[in-house]
């Protein structure tokens, strides 16, 4: 097949080269968007990242030009219109478990530098400060930390701290019994959740049940100086609230991978551009917000397994098989 590849980027071109040995791979470094569809002409699928807008209009387009597949390179599909692609008769997949780790461990890492203030005292370091004030952390052991859903990434990072030997809390509608047990984990109400914690990490997808899931009334409920983490998708926090809640010393420090507005900002170079985003701003200028541009997946094991996902999601399609990644309605 020949599919045209959006929003690639040189860490990820490797990785889809070596594993799309029997199709023809275009390379289009714009993301998807109405205008530019017509750059998919001639081809069979397109290969989507997170930051392509696969919206009703541009599906409908992609249709005409007899598109039959969409391969996501990303385990979220929020940004894929599924009702619509049912309706144009377009399959859709995506890659549900590229590496649970990577994201995970990230989450961990945005939280300890935080948390042992390494950005500032790597500052202090190279201006030849060697003074210890203002870079006081805590022990993560012995806290009480809330995880927001438990998935695959949930699970992974429910089992790295619980060997940091935290207390583990868990909201999510679907319970995981045999993981409670296993890592003594309980689940409980969102309300109690944010009351209890010391440390929150979310772990859940976007949808219509999780936008501005965290919001001014979650962040009144928490306890003061929580240390909030988001490796997920940035919608899920109100971040216009967050900034309250931060200036105000109800969130102790937030570790950001993603941004409620990150579209058309992350993944591309800024650095002779004056970002108009008021918001981003003012988050960047917060002295305990750590954010990081949706690096969390970046490993050599994650970009493996999506690439090899990816490309078998559309063997599967063209072969008729059944895809075991294949989106529906229902799933969102």
């Amino acid at each position: 097949m020949r599919i045209a590849v959006y929003s690639t980027h040189q860490f990820d071109k490797p990785y889809l080269t070596t594993a799309a040995v029997k199709h023809e791979l275009i390379f289009i470094d714009q993301e998807l968007t109405e205008s530019n569809v017509h750059l998919a002409e001639s081809c069979d699928a397109v290969a989507l990242f997170t930051s392509d807008h696969a919206l009703a209009e541009v599906l409908e387009k992609l249709s005409k030009l007899n598109i039959k597949y969409i391969v996501l390179r990303s385990a979220g599909f929020d940004h894929v219109d599924l009702q619509k692609a049912k309706e144009l008769g377009l399959k859709v997949a995506n890659v549900p478990a590229y590496s649970p780790y990577a994201v995970a461990e990230h989450a961990v890492a945005l939280l300890m530098a935080l948390n042992r203030k390494l950005r500032s005292a790597h500052d202090l370091m190279k201006k030849q400060d060697f003074r210890l004030d203002g870079l006081t952390g805590f022990d993560v052991h012995g806290k009480t930390v809330g995880i927001i859903g438990l998935g695959k990434i949930g699970e992974a990072f429910a089992r790295i701290m619980n060997g940091f030997g935290c207390k583990l809390l868990c909201f999510d509608p679907h319970p995981n019994y045999a993981l409670e047990k296993e890592l003594n984990i309980k689940f409980v109400l969102l309300s109690e959740l944010c009351v209890e914690a010391d440390i929150i990490s979310i772990h859940c997808p976007l949808n219509k049940e999780t936008k501005h899931l965290f919001n001014r009334n979650l962040f009144d409920q928490m306890k003061k100086g929580v240390y909030l983490i988001n490796t997920a998708r940035g919608p899920i926090i109100n971040t216009t609230d967050l900034i309250i809640a931060l200036n105000n010393g109800i969130v102790g420090a937030a570790g950001l991978d993603v941004y409620e507005f990150e579209k058309g900002l992350f993944f591309k170079d800024h650095r002779h551009d004056q970002i108009k985003d008021t918001i981003f701003n003012e988050l960047m200028t917060l002295p305990n917000v750590l954010i990081t541009g949706h690096q969390a997946f970046l490993t050599t094991t994650a970009l493996q397994n999506i690439a090899d996902t990816t490309i078998n999601n559309l063997n599967c399609f063209e072969e008729g098989v059944e895809c075991p990644n294949q989106l529906y309605v229902t799933d969102h």
